[in-house]
């Protein structure tokens, strides 16, 4: 297996027949379709300049219906002197999600799909001696091509580098499905000897015949030369030739694993027999290594038992979209890597060669897979375009030996279940797909008889019934129990139930993960509150079955990243926030629970509160608050301070420590004490602690108040813009304050006319009241409203999460404070439902106790915040 890399770049100049650049400069760019851009002479000076990569959606961070449709790009360019007489070929590395390329205003061709490669060549087109237009139609509308659907945004544009490749009239063949025309495999690998086998596609452009000398050179990973083979081609004019060669046995071959990912370098020539002169040239890299999936023992490396640890990845980043650089994607892939990952799916989509170039040099295995998701539609072409797509990543990838796994669906049946509900509906949609199905897998075979096929299911045994399960070689299982319904323990069960039933069936978990989100934080995290604590005691759960469970492959987190998903609502609004990474890819604390797992040549000792600097607590009279401190580590022990003083020693469970620390100063230091090795470990932070009174005195207020409450929640929040922190709720008792009756209710949909979202998705609906046993004074109260009761659709990868109540009425109450009403008839939802409203009142005080009322007129009553303010 082959790390194929083109040389992307002038080469050298004793191979300067092949010549290389990017074209990324100088575009014009127009958001609409204008079907007269394709004209040569057409006008573009009103169009705005921009620099491939490049993206048109970068609303989607912020609006949920983001520009779904035709663009245009145009750009001039003048070809070389010295490329006179050759070849010229056009890639483009990505374009999203259908392109129609124009030069010099004639239609050179199309391409269909936008994660992988198309290469054109553009010859008979280009002018030689004047300026040359290239124009190029995107749309990425269109529903016959996948993804159709999906928890991700699809960005349109050309993402990705835009490349000229000169070359002379004798070649490998560039226009196979944009390979490289060089496919290499290890048929004989062992820890005794191995072979390396080269299939080279070599064309002649030109009018005659010729003979041409094929030459391979191998060299050590350390860079030694080891061996050359030749063969002589006789190629006849305008032909393209498949030549074969296979090396002499490579004896006790350095093996390839991600810890040691040994690379042999294969050097490709294209020579003229009786000169010797260099034709054309072409560099990869191949790996030595074997692997085998088992049911009932997990996945084998090398002949050794080895755990698959791995993140899925999305390739966007806020707010660029995914217009990422190369020094972005290796910058996601050294975090991975740094974090311990041995393993990663790409998903759900072919991804930029920047990337799997990192997993074969720096060593992770890989799962790559196209976009067909959540259902098959019934679409003229649709098929026809998946297996192209298909054909086209294996064909571009073949050489990095980091793959050991193509993939083509990914959950398959959840909008088919979704949308239809009875045997009779449903048949039509499950024909197709499994005729897709063993379409493809067909497909991939013929393409490749040396990897390994898998398909990604969500957690229902469907995938069995209706026979999908048998198609591929391997079963991976997106599971969310404890997230999207259930309890943390139905993981292990669902897994044990499969591994009974389909013993000899090799499963990987393809996705598992629960949200976070910075602003939210609980003393008591439940599922769907979005807190950084309920994440990781997610993880902490889940992580020991994959490590623990012999059969279980391995498994890949969902996901790396928090990633755009523009019809995503809950708590960050066009954003998946499951990520072990924010999105401008700093790392969250539960990163480093990972590490702690994963990396035994490190030391990991992290205080896991980055994510919780502004702490906030409830505190009785003079007594500390003492809240939650983790620690993340995989020391056998650890010791904590806080501004210097010991709060205890403590062994490690699962790469972890919880001390219960008193907080009382404003800004105390945290640190943490370990040791490695016999070497001390250290770690330390500031966090910044705000108490709150649980009694309202004279005594406790001191002439300041400033009580925020985050109603019909169990979490603290803290909004980015004021850094205020609104407590957790909680009921009334007399001396102090809290609500009185009522229950709790949440929405998952987005407010809007508010940055501070998840403040309005929790209220207590039927509240008799909230009452502040203050003391007498001049007081400001503000309440905080959201009408979240009107149905709505739940989108499908909510799996069951609904949003709102349902109640098509207008809710209406009158608000009083001490028993005069301020508001007559409030009606939250006048100006729309999923709206922040926000009231605030001055209050003169002059008896013992402040108790706010909501008498319903109509409907509901309910209330999402509260802040008392001592003035």
């Amino acid at each position: 297996m082959l790390l194929m890399v083109v040389s992307m770049g002038s080469v050298v100049s004793a191979y300067a027949q092949r010549e290389s650049k990017t074209i990324n400069d100088g575009w014009k760019f127009l958001r609409k379709d204008c079907p007269a851009a394709a004209d040569s002479a057409f006008n573009d000076n009103d169009w705005i300049s921009v620099h491939v990569p490049h993206t048109w959606n970068l609303e989607a961070y912020t609006e949920k219906n983001y520009y779904r449709g035709i663009s245009w790009y145009r750009k001039c360019l003048v070809v070389p002197s010295t490329w006179t007489g050759k070849q010229i070929f056009l890639k483009l590395d990505a374009v999203s999600k259908a392109a129609v390329i124009f030069v010099n205003g004639k239609k050179i061709g199309e391409h269909i799909g936008g994660y992988t490669a198309c290469t054109f060549n553009v010859t008979p087109y280009f002018s030689e001696s004047s300026v040359n237009t290239l124009a190029i139609r995107v749309d990425n509308a269109r529903q016959d091509i996948p993804p159709i659907s999906g928890d991700f945004t699809f960005f349109g544009g050309i993402y990705r580098d835009v490349w000229l490749t000169a070359v002379p009239a004798q070649h490998f063949n560039l226009t196979n499905q944009a390979s490289a025309g060089i496919f290499i495999t290890t048929p004989v690998v062992s820890a005794e000897q191995g072979t390396i086998a080269i299939k080279s596609e070599i064309k002649n452009d030109a009018l005659e015949k010729v003979t041409m000398e094929l030459i391979y050179s191998i060299y050590r990973p350390d860079g030694a030369f080891l061996q050359k083979g030749k063969k002589k081609v006789q190629l006849k004019g305008g032909e393209t030739r498949v030549v074969q060669q296979e090396s002499e046995p490579i004896l006790q071959p350095q093996l390839w694993t991600p810890e040691t990912p040994y690379l042999y370098k294969v050097k490709m020539e294209l020579t003229n027999p009786v000169t010797g002169e260099v034709v054309d040239y072409s560099e990869h890299y191949t790996a030595f290594r074997w692997y085998r999936f088992d049911g009932k023992e997990g996945f084998f490396l090398n002949g050794k038992p080895y755990k698959l640890r791995g993140v899925c990845r999305h390739q966007d980043q806020k707010p660029i979209g995914v217009a990422l650089t190369d020094e972005m994607h290796r910058r996601d892939f050294l975090l991975m890597k740094e974090m311990g990952a041995n393993f990663i799916r790409i998903s759900h989509y072919p991804q930029d060669d920047a990337l799997l170039e990192m997993c074969d040099k720096l060593g992770m295995l890989a799962w790559e897979e196209i976009p067909v998701i959540d259902i098959v539609p019934d679409t003229p072409g649709y098929g026809d375009h998946c297996e192209r797509n298909l054909r086209e990543m294996i064909r571009q990838h073949y050489n990095h030996p980091s793959i050991i796994m193509w993939g083509y669906m990914n959950e398959i049946l959840l909008v088919t279940q979704r949308r239809y509900k009875t045997e009779e509906e449903q048949k039509p949609v499950l024909e197709r797909t499994l005729a897709l199905a063993e379409r493809l897998e067909k497909a991939l075979k013929e393409e490749d008889d040396t990897r390994l096929s898998t398909m990604a299911f969500h957690g229902s045994n469907s995938y069995n019934e209706v026979g999908l399960s048998r198609i591929t070689d391997i079963v991976g299982w997106n599971l969310y129990s404890g997230w999207y319904g259930g309890d943390l323990t139905g993981f292990e069960h669902y897994l044990a139930e499969q591994q009974r039933d389909y013993p000899d069936h090799p499963l990987i978990v393809s996705e598992y993960g629960a949200g976070s989100d910075k602003r939210l934080h609980s003393l008591q995290p439940r599922a769907f509150d979005f807190s950084s604590e309920y994440q990781q005691i997610y993880l902490e759960h889940y992580l020991p079955v994959l490590e623990e469970t012999p059969y279980v492959c391995g498994g890949t987190h969902w996901n790396f990243i928090d990633f755009s998903s523009a019809l995503r609502d809950e708590s960050m609004p066009r954003i998946n926030n499951k990520g072990l990474v924010y999105a401008d890819r700093t790392p969250k604390d539960v990163y480093f629970y990972y590490q702690a797992a994963w990396r035994k040549d490190i030391p990991v000792l992290h205080i896991a509160s980055r994510d919780w600097k502004y702490r906030s607590g409830v505190q009785q009279g003079d007594v500390p608050v003492a809240l939650p401190v983790k620690v993340y580590t995989n020391l056998p022990e650890v010791e904590l301070f806080m501004d210097g003083k010991l709060m205890g020693k403590k062994p490690v469970e699962n790469h972890q420590v919880v001390f219960d620390v008193p907080f009382v100063g404003k800004t105390p230091y945290l640190s943490a004490r370990g040791n490695y090795q016999d070497t001390p470990v250290y770690d330390g932070l500031r966090v910044h602690f705000t108490s709150v009174p649980m009694n309202l005195n004279r005594h406790n207020l001191g002439g300041a108040l400033e009580l925020a409450v985050n109603v019909g929640s169990n979490c603290f929040f803290t909004s980015d813009e004021s850094q205020l922190t609104w407590v957790p709720d909680q009921p009334y008792v007399k001396g102090s304050w809290g609500y009185l009756g009522g229950k709790e209710q949440n929405t998952q949909t987005e407010i809007m006319l508010t940055p501070d979202g998840p403040l309005y998705q929790t209220l207590r609906e039927g509240l008799d009241g909230y009452r502040f046993d203050v003391p007498e004074g001049n007081y400001e109260v503000e309440l905080l409203f959201a009408d979240i009761y009107r149905s709505i659709t739940s989108a499908a990868y909510l799996l069951g999460k609904g949003n709102g109540e349902s109640s098509e009425c207008s809710n209406s109450f009158d608000i009083c404070i001490n028993g005069r009403v301020v508001e007559p008839a409030f009606t939250p939802g006048r100006d729309g439902y999923f709206q922040a409203v926000k009231k605030r009142y001055v209050v003169q005080h002059t008896q013992d106790g402040l108790e706010i009322k909501l008498n319903p007129l109509q409907g509901k009553c309910f209330l999402s915040g509260i802040k008392l303010r001592k003035l």
